[in-house]
């Protein structure tokens, strides 16, 4: 299964969620870089020398939602492919040309997912 060399940036900041979405996503062959909440993510944004193939957030991020940095994320990378995720089942408030999944999701979900909205870059 042919991976994407630049790596994914996953934003969630439940810890132990935060780890077992990188675990998976490690385990499917990805380069994950991981963010706590929005400020950390937007670090990571800001510095365009660092290539990412893809954002994914938690829609419920303490101050700064997973929406609004996605929003600030289309800004600094108008081309950067978003998934949400959440507890919530489907937003139908998610911005036009994003993607989500819902909470909890198995490794396949996560994997079909991320690789579909990949393949569509």
């Amino acid at each position: 299964m042919p991976q994407t060399p630049q790596p994914l940036l996953v934003v969630e900041d439940d810890a132990i969620v935060r780890m077992l979405i990188v675990d998976v996503l490690e385990e499917l062959e990805y380069k994950v870089l991981e963010a706590a909440d929005a400020n950390e993510a937007l670090a990571i944004l800001e510095d365009l020398k660092q290539p990412l193939a893809l954002l994914m957030t938690d829609v419920g991020l303490p101050g700064l939602n997973g929406k609004d940095l996605a929003v600030k994320a289309r800004k600094l990378r108008p081309t950067l492919p978003v998934l949400f995720a959440s507890g919530y089942g489907d937003d139908p408030d998610i911005p036009a040309g994003m993607h989500q999944i819902a909470k909890p999701f198995n490794i396949d979900q996560l994997r079909d997912k991320v690789q579909g909205i990949l393949q569509a870059v």
